[in-house]
């Protein structure tokens, strides 16, 4: 597929993400980290695709790449995010939460902090499947129900909530400063306000009928009412939460466990998924019926979709294109990002006009020009 460099890597990957850049609105990011999973050794990494690659005459680049530094990690790595420029937080299999630094001037990985059982069951220890960071705090869910609320600069733990969840909690954003979303294993998201002092959500919303494990969750960058989910089934849910405890609309998107979506984070009426099912899907809404540019050309940009289950508020001065209800009537285009894929697409993530995926094929796949 044009723009798009494939690195093999002999391992799993199970996670990758951009390192934030500066507030330079220009710049775009060049260096990545990823994860690895299911592996007899699993390391994180950190990779560049700046000055160690090649551009050509226009200026693009035309190169694989490069592996940076490295550093073995205990347990399948089972979330990764960067804390800062310096920092990565990993979730692993074996409980652990870690913060590792990445020393820029030696292009070399240390363990800065770790808290070694951070999930766990009364007789051993429980997967952490999740993390967020929004500095200095982290905040991690795991297999255990738990949910831990860390600081960087402190060693001990900042607070617990305790049966939070009776099934796993699979994955967990920050809706607000004080405020995180998870996502269960019986198709729950739950709201939790650390303001709070209990142990129980403020608010719960759920699909109707079968429970389908959700397994992702992401949240617009600019209106943070809007939330998308992906699950076992495969199906893109949107929601408002502020309306009602169900989706907003759903939409056949993968034919299988959908890992993660991401809401572009500058340029959020694009938003991209990824499944077991081989694929990575680039969604973009729009509020006019003109399609995109970058789609016309024969690709198959065709979905099949519901309409909105739960109406919109009529006094809204901001409604954002994901809760207009109009997928039906073509204002939502799909396109494939990857040639055919046999394997599973575990993590994406989008930065700028860059995209970077992990498959278990043992292959990272760049695309530098995301038509965004």
């Amino acid at each position: 597929m044009e723009g798009i460099n494939a690195k093999y890597v002999s391992q799993k990957i199970s996670k990758t993400r951009w390192r934030p850049v500066s507030s330079s609105y220009l710049q775009q990011p060049d260096i990545f980290a990823t994860g690895s999973w299911d592996n007899e050794d699993n390391n994180i990494s950190i990779w560049s695709i700046g000055e160690n690659g090649v551009s050509s005459m226009d200026g693009e680049f035309e190169g694989d790449p490069q592996l940076v530094c490295e550093y073995k990690h205990n347990g399948d790595v089972l979330d990764l995010q960067f804390l800062d420029q310096d920092r990565i937080v990993t979730a692993s299999s074996t409980g652990a939460v870690t913060i590792f630094r990445h020393h820029h001037d030696s292009q070399t990985l240390s363990v800065s902090q770790r808290w070694e059982r951070a999930h766990h069951y009364p007789c051993g220890n429980a997967p952490c499947t999740g993390v967020v960071c929004n500095s200095p705090e982290i905040v991690t869910v795991g297999e255990d129900g738990r949910i831990m609320l860390f600081r960087a600069d402190q060693e001990g733990v900042l607070r617990t909530i305790e049966k939070a969840d009776s099934s796993t909690i699979h994955a967990v954003t920050f809706l607000r400063t004080t405020e995180i979303l998870t996502v269960n294993s019986i198709g729950q998201l739950k709201l939790w306000d650390f303001r709070q002092q209990g142990n129980e959500p403020s608010q719960i919303l759920s699909l109707t009928g079968d429970r389908v494990p959700l397994h992702c969750v992401d949240r617009h960058p600019n209106q943070q009412h809007i939330v998308a989910t992906g699950g076992q089934d495969g199906m893109l849910c949107i929601w408002d939460v502020r309306q009602g405890n169900m989706p907003f609309s759903l939409m056949e998107a993968h034919t299988a466990e959908m890992w993660e979506v991401h809401f572009h984070p500058s340029n959020p009426d694009h938003l991209f998924s990824c499944s077991e099912d081989g694929s990575l899907l680039h969604w973009e809404t729009s509020s006019n019926s003109d399609m995109p540019s970058f789609l016309q050309g024969g690709r198959n940009t065709s979905i099949i979709s519901r309409s909105a289950i739960a109406p919109a508020s009529g006094n809204q001065s901001l409604i954002s294109a994901w809760l207009t209800g109009d997928s039906s009537k073509g204002h939502l285009e799909t396109t494939h990002m990857l040639p055919s894929q046999m394997l599973s697409v575990n993590s994406l993530d989008v930065l700028g006009q860059c995209l970077v995926c992990g498959t278990d094929g043992e292959a990272i796949y760049v695309n530098r020009r995301v038509p965004i």
